[in-house]
């Protein structure tokens, strides 16, 4: 015979858990905070823009293919960028003293909606060296493109900057305890159900219904329990008595 599980069922196995549901639930926002609090070391970004279009010393109308031209050129700039073709001089002209692997995996390239403007970002764990590596890889970008393809066609369109009040992009705090409520609510719900599972014992008469699928037509009760309200109500009658 196929067992169903009613609504109140699985409202019952949570009330009876519930102890074990907030208790993982509890634990495992505490431990996310302490560690995006106190563990994780803040990242900060700054970004900088660059345009690429091809300069001309005469006005002229508007040409597609040298818009399409300078839209591709923006994915080969983007692998230059990040090339130690430049940021080897990046590295050498600030005298960092990381190496260039670690420096490439500081910077990011990009462009939004195939435009012709380059953002170069820079993460790091202090903002004001963020701004300086993201304006120095972009200075020397557009002085080095110039021998690198014979072009000089990059302009900075704005450069990084330490803002008032600088806010690091990674750990979110709030963001990681969100989603660790979330996950320990999860766990701690399918940890009940787990337990409830397991748990094979019978503790009372509508658990042997449900095994034997039969009606209980009595019950005896615990010795020790009966005794123990027996002498409760013999002490109750004397009272009564005595103070008749």
């Amino acid at each position: 015979m196929e067992e169903t599980i009613s609504l109140k069922e699985l409202f019952d196995v949570i009330r009876k858990r519930i102890g074990l549901i907030v208790s993982i639930t509890l634990a495992a926002v505490l431990v996310s905070g302490i560690i995006s609090y106190f563990v994780l070391t803040p990242i900060y970004q700054a970004s900088t823009q660059l345009l690429v279009n091809q300069k001309e010393s005469k006005p002229t109308l508007y040409n597609g293919n040298e818009v399409q031209t300078n839209l591709q050129l923006v994915n080969t700039y983007s692998e230059i960028i990040k090339s130690p073709v430049i940021l080897d001089k990046v590295k050498e002209e600030l005298n960092l003293p990381i190496s260039t692997a670690i420096l490439t995996g500081k910077v990011t390239v990009g462009n939004a909606n195939d435009t012709q403007i380059l953002n170069v970002s820079v993460q790091d764990i202090d903002p004001d060296q963020a701004v300086i590596i993201a304006n120095k890889t972009a200075e020397v970008f557009q002085r080095d493109i110039k021998s690198i393809m014979n072009v000089d066609n990059v302009t900075v369109l704005s450069k990084a900057a330490v803002g008032e009040k600088a806010a690091p992009i990674k750990p979110k705090p709030l963001l990681n305890i969100a989603i660790a409520m979330v996950v320990g609510l999860m766990a701690g719900v399918g940890l009940a159900f787990l337990f409830e599972y397991l748990d094979n014992t019978i503790k009372n008469e509508q658990d042997i219904e449900s095994l034997l699928e039969l009606p209980v037509l009595g019950s005896i009760a615990n010795i020790e329990e009966t005794k123990e309200k027996s002498r409760v109500k013999d002490k109750s009658v004397r009272g009564d008595s005595i103070g008749a």
